[in-house]
């Protein structure tokens, strides 16, 4: 078992470094999450049990240019580091904050979930579901003995993490989806956050050669606007133009039930139109109505139609050895 990430305080607290909370905890409290825990001489990680584990396709991560229709072995936890009111997964992300969250665990081992994966004969595990930081020495164990197995690993997170914790976990993730989930501190000052930590987390995973790909659920009244959307896209930009950016249509739930109740059709368009500006090569929209999702990939620069998908089923894939098959140009992304 691999140390914890915290720090004890000479006060005799404990400074956890798991998110960018960095929340000092006094004996027998909690984090802002809610799950790690200090008992006053041992801190208490979350580990070694799941409410949720199910084969998903990759592309519900979503991950659309990470082995394209391959099957993943999606596993999550309880807590976030966040609290967003509008949140689609809060019955799990907010337990220990909210009384009504309240989901049932289940006991599995590290290493009973990586058996799973190979006896499945699937190639991927991903942490998703509720905020994986929250356990990210979990986290690595689960992954590293998933590279073991030449099970391939995937982190599926709002990025709020620490340095310390993405230094944990790039060199033990193959490919990162991370929610992008608006373009100004303002706007995560209103999730309990700040911006910095997300956009350090997602350069930092792309520096060390992590497959990224980014997801943004625009939500009306919060970031559908040319500030959030333009930002956003910018810096991803500033990455990289191969990175794909998910563009989300919400539905309403949890403290945001108000009208209107779902993402407008011209809120997404906008949210594309910025993507398009800043020159982003692959842009996806998703939660509509299948024939008005964007979910096919094409060639950037030809424009053939590559990858086909419905309701994240793949229905055609003409990749070929990374390349479009017309033009030759090569599509980013891990496609064997």
């Amino acid at each position: 078992m691999r140390p914890s990430l915290y720090t004890l305080l000479p006060n005799g607290n404990a400074k956890c470094q798991a998110c960018a909370h960095q929340c000092v905890i006094k004996p027998d409290g909690h984090g802002s999450c809610g799950q790690r825990r200090f008992n006053g001489t041992s801190f208490i990680v979350p580990r070694d049990a799941v409410s949720g584990l199910a084969i998903d396709p990759m592309e519900k991560k979503p991950l659309y240019h990470f082995l394209p229709g391959k099957e993943v072995l999606s596993y999550g936890m309880v807590g976030c580091s966040l609290a967003c009111p509008f949140c689609q997964n809060w019955e799990i992300s907010q337990v220990g904050r909210d009384e009504r969250a309240d989901a049932t665990m289940r006991a599995v081992t590290a290493e009973e979930m990586v058996e799973l994966a190979v006896q499945r004969n699937v190639p991927a595990i991903a942490a998703t579901y509720n905020e994986p930081i929250i356990s990210a020495e979990w986290t690595a164990d689960i992954f590293e003995l998933a590279h073991n197995k030449g099970i391939r690993t995937v982190l599926v997170s709002n990025g709020f993490a620490s340095p310390e914790a993405v230094a944990l976990l790039a060199p033990l993730t193959d490919a990162a989806n991370i929610d992008l989930k608006a373009g100004t501190d303002d706007g995560y000052r209103k999730l309990g956050g700040h911006l910095q930590p997300v956009l350090d987390t997602i350069a930092e995973l792309h520096r060390q050669g992590v497959w990224l790909e980014v997801t943004t659920l625009v939500v009306p009244g919060f970031n559908n606007t040319p500030e959030h959307n333009t930002a956003i896209a910018e810096f991803i930009a500033s990455l990289s133009c191969d990175i794909p950016w998910h563009i989300s249509a919400y539905f309403s739930t949890y403290k945001m039930p108000s009208t209107p109740q779902f993402t407008s059709l011209i809120d997404i368009e906008a949210a594309v139109q910025c993507g398009n500006q800043a020159g982003l090569h692959y842009i996806y929209t998703g939660n509509l109505r299948p024939n008005l999702s964007h979910a096919d990939t094409l060639c950037p620069h030809c424009g053939k139609r590559l990858i086909q998908r419905f309701n994240y089923t793949l229905q055609g894939n003409a990749i070929k050895n990374g390349k479009c098959p017309d033009c030759g140009a090569i599509i980013a992304g891990v496609f064997d």
